[in-house]
């Protein structure tokens, strides 16, 4: 297998009210990139114009070595795609579903498929119509993962899942990794789901990846520090500084790049480090994002 799941370079894609701007994304083999937007960030349109579903404007897209758009035949027998708004035969079974799929796929895992169903808690004899939602994106899954892809590309998956279903559904996402040339891309605006599986994360907003890094480089690096400031002493200029607010004696500073000689550089300057908190990938991803916002907009 090629060693990048997914590579694009300096992709962009314009619509009338929205475009992709120089996207760049690597996805090594054998690893988790959760995708992390808000509505409307740009998180689907990636991820269609990877599936070849989309045709970029101007860059390169690969999947599996393949480029995209020109080679969806060879790159797609070793994809498995779901989407949010993917729709099954609601007249048909689950077991029809199934059954189609193992008669063009070659790959297609029997064993594999009828495990999932009982760990879904799926009846393969039940018409798709009258599934509940997160029966219905288990089904898609269970369909996606049985044909042993070598990457599993899934767009938003646990949207309106309740707390038992994305347990489900994060727990055998974690099981595919035991593969380690199986990758997974998974975009979602829930960064708790991308937390629990990913290894690196992509933040994107409005069309721009702002950030892209190894999940446990994100949190290692990202800190919020409470200082007290002494009379006539000003706030230093470090590295990595994305924001700071001061009221009197008192500022919050946050940081990206932390280090062992970070406290140093304040200490030294007059300043006493009251707390130093670690933060979630959610307060990461905000911090990120009003960054980013800040530096562009005139």
């Amino acid at each position: 297998m090629t060693d990048s799941a997914v590579h694009m370079h300096d992709v962009r894609k314009s619509y009338r009210h929205f475009s992709l701007v120089d996207i760049n994304l690597d996805l090594p083999a054998g690893h988790i990139m959760g995708l992390i937007g808000a509505n409307g960030a740009g998180k689907s349109t990636t991820i269609r114009i990877i599936m070849g579903l989309v045709r970029q404007d101007h860059g390169e897209v690969k999947l599996l070595g393949h480029k995209m758009p020109g080679q969806e035949i060879n790159a797609k027998r070793e994809v498995g795609y779901v989407s949010e708004d993917m729709r099954l035969y609601g007249r048909a079974t689950l077991g029809w579903h199934m059954e189609f799929m193992k008669s063009i796929y070659p790959n297609w895992d029997a064993g594999y498929a009828d495990k999932l169903s009982r760990s879904f808690d799926l009846t393969v004899d039940q018409r798709i119509k009258g599934m509940s939602h997160g029966q219905k994106v288990k089904s898609s899954l269970l369909l996606a993962l049985a044909r042993r892809p070598k990457i599993l590309i899934l767009d938003e998956p646990t949207t309106g899942l309740d707390p038992v279903a994305r347990h489900e559904v994060l727990s055998e996402l974690m099981e595919v990794l035991v593969d380690e040339d199986r990758s997974i891309l998974f975009s979602s605006h829930n960064t708790a789901d991308v937390e629990q599986i990913s290894d690196k994360i992509t933040f994107i907003d409005r069309g721009r990846v702002i950030d892209s890094r190894d999940k446990e480089t994100f949190l290692d690096s990202w800190r919020r520090i409470r200082l007290e400031v002494s009379d006539g002493a000003d706030l230093p200029e470090t590295t990595g500084l994305v924001s700071q607010e001061r009221s009197g004696h008192l500022a919050t500073i946050t940081t990206n790049a932390y280090g062992p000689d970070f406290e140093a550089q304040y200490s030294g300057a007059g300043i006493t480090i009251k707390e130093v908190e670690n933060m979630a990938l959610e307060e990461i991803f905000v911090a990120n994002v009003m960054k980013s916002r800040g530096e562009t907009t005139p």
